[in-house]
């Protein structure tokens, strides 16, 4: 299993390192690091933007499940079933949003791990025939970063990304008097308005225990991330606005 997992994932990733390092002028492995970052974000877009879909499908559809919660607040049973049809008749799972994140999981991983050793203990008996080893792999990136270290100052600006891209995500709370059937949504609201400060304050810490070339990475796929989601509510804004009747 091991092996098939080096042949498939780390050995592919890691070879394309290291050849936009030995491509890119000037050898300079934060400038491969972002490159790669962006390929990988660019392979994974299809996943990430059926993601999107699906969290905004969930979300535009919490006035409905709350207005099936008020019907039936009173028996279990119904409201599941209720609820389960909303979801067939809508033609929304609840669960479509988690597929497409745990496709990338796997590609993340070997990410995560050719990052990790790749400025450490170079695998360069792991190199295609046709990519040229470059011998050694200096971790320090434009002249000022040392990589193969733990990096505060990325570990913050990977933190503010965090912020952006979780304040860009709609926020859905119900309106005063909604009734008892909001309870659920409501306590949700508030969870997400905590994970608004938890989720950077979380990256802060762990990233600056990560060695500079990952935390670059994860600032880096932030940054693209909120473009991808820049990029999606605009065209579902613009989708809506048509489809909206005239006044």
């Amino acid at each position: 299993m091991k092996e098939l997992y080096v042949t498939v994932l780390f050995q592919p990733i890691w070879n394309l390192l290291v050849w936009l390092y030995t491509t890119i002028p000037g050898r300079d492995i934060g400038l491969a690091i972002i490159a790669l970052t962006v390929l990988v974000r660019i392979i994974l877009w299809p996943f990430q933007q059926s993601a999107l879909r699906s969290q905004r499908a969930l979300q535009d559809l919490q006035p409905k499940l709350r207005a099936v919660q008020e019907q039936h607040k009173d028996d279990r049973a119904a409201l599941g079933k209720a609820t389960m049809d909303l979801y067939a008749r809508e033609k929304v799972s609840p669960f479509s949003s988690c597929l497409p994140l745990l496709i990338q999981f796997p590609f993340l991983i070997a990410l995560y791990q050719v990052l990790n050793e790749g400025l450490t203990k170079a695998n360069f008996d792991l190199l295609y025939p046709f990519i040229a080893s470059p011998g050694s792999i200096d971790p320090t990136s434009f002249g000022l970063v040392n990589l193969a270290k733990a990096s505060l100052p990325l570990a913050v600006l990977a933190g503010i990304a965090q912020f952006v891209q979780t304040k860009m995500l709609p926020m859905h709370t119900p309106p005063p008097g909604a009734g008892a059937g909001a309870k659920d949504e409501d306590r949700l609201a508030r969870v997400n308005k905590q994970m608004l400060y938890l989720m950077p304050a979380f990256t802060v810490f762990i990233g600056a225990s990560l060695p500079g070339g990952l935390t670059l990475y994860w600032f880096v796929t932030t940054l693209v991330a909120i473009f991808q989601q820049w990029l999606f509510l605009r065209n579902h804004t613009k989708r809506v606005s048509a489809l909206a009747p005239p006044a």
